[in-house]
């Protein structure tokens, strides 16, 4: 596409993460925010003032607004469990796709999604913004395109659901909307983060998880060894019963190691550790916008900065974790999924 043209977007879902998204296009001097769709009344035309959408452009119905406005991509920010049938919908309607995470709440939606999208000449782009920061790009350079090899891994998030968990009236623990718990929402950014910089290719995920619901859905908490090929292993940790987000992943090689650290919802910040254990300044935090990465991809014609096969594989190794912890065994990735073969990492 032309950057003069113009690209017309629209956008479903009006909830905290897709009115940031909103804002980002209407931002962005090489797109028209033309059409918006979300079922809650009030959200939709609270956006529609903010972003300057007339009320024949605010739809109830995402798929009315694909049928009624000539649109060049769309933005997805529903619950887990609309992202499958509005990603492949908008795909078939020939239209770029950045969806917020996760791909989706099974595998095999998600590998048929990374087909899809594969085939397509259209973007798609997942709303892992870990990929847009400076320092967990430099440590893509540094293992997954470099030659360093990571040696120990760990990772952990912390975030405040237990008013979600106490009333249980929130989407997120609808089964049909969300899809999981914690994990799924919230812990696969640090699954995610440490496959796409690593590029190790997990083998076999151990999992203890602490469950909301007899139906073993909603976790709260869990701890997750994962085995890569090669023979590193990352131990994360996931919790959404505690008061304050906290964040941090620490990789190390036979270098030195890479510690990124995050408090609440700001810039994730890093700083590096030499051979020697001395501790070096930290890299910039400011990245690049999901909107602005995902414009660019479409007019450089480039691969996103995430991609929904980096996506895929940050499914596999959650579901498989939800998998092991339901079983309280250690279980092979292939074994659970033997489409993993169809889509090498």
């Amino acid at each position: 596409m032309n950057p003069e043209d113009g690209l017309r977007v629209g956008l479903v879902g009006l909830g905290s993460l897709g009115i940031r998204l909103g804002r980002e296009f209407h931002s962005h001097p090489d797109v028209e925010l033309v059409a918006i769709a979300d079922v809650n009344d009030e959200s939709l035309a609270a956006a529609g003032r903010e972003l300057g959408i007339p009320n024949a452009s605010r739809y109830t119905s995402y798929r009315t607004m694909l049928d009624e406005t000539a649109l060049d991509a769309v933005g997805i920010a529903t619950p887990n469990g609309l992202h499958y049938d509005q990603a492949t919908t908008a795909l078939e309607s020939d239209l770029h796709v950045l969806c917020e995470k996760p791909l989706a709440t099974t595998v095999e939606d998600a590998h048929d999604l990374v087909n899809r999208a594969e085939k397509s000449d259209r973007v798609t782009m997942l709303g892992y913004q870990r990929h847009l920061n400076p320092a967990f790009v430099a440590a893509r350079e540094r293992w997954a395109l470099g030659d360093l090899e990571p040696t120990f891994i760990t990772g952990e998030i912390t975030h405040d659901w237990r008013h979600y968990y106490e009333e249980m009236t929130d989407w997120r623990m609808d089964p049909e909307l969300s899809g999981g718990g914690h994990l799924l929402n919230v812990g696969t950014h640090i699954i995610d983060a440490i496959l796409w910089t690593t590029g190790l290719t997990p083998t076999h995920v151990t999992a203890t998880v602490e469950f909301h619901d007899d139906d073993q859905l909603f976790d709260k908490q869990s701890s997750i060894i994962v085995e890569f090929d090669g023979g590193a292993v990352a131990n994360i940790a996931d919790t959404g019963i505690v008061p304050r987000t906290r964040e941090h992943i620490h990789i190390w090689d036979d270098d030195g190691a890479v510690y990124f650290e995050g408090r609440e919802w700001d810039e994730r910040t890093s700083y590096t550790i030499d051979a020697d254990g001395i501790e070096h300044d930290p890299y910039p935090s400011e990245g690049e916008s999901k909107a602005g990465a995902f414009v660019e991809s479409i007019f450089e014609g480039t691969k996103p900065p995430s991609t929904a096969r980096d996506a895929f594989w940050a499914t596999v190794v959650t579901m498989a974790a939800y998998e092991s912890g339901r079983r309280n065994e250690r279980v092979e990735l292939i074994d659970l999924y033997p489409s993993l073969a169809e889509v090498p990492r």
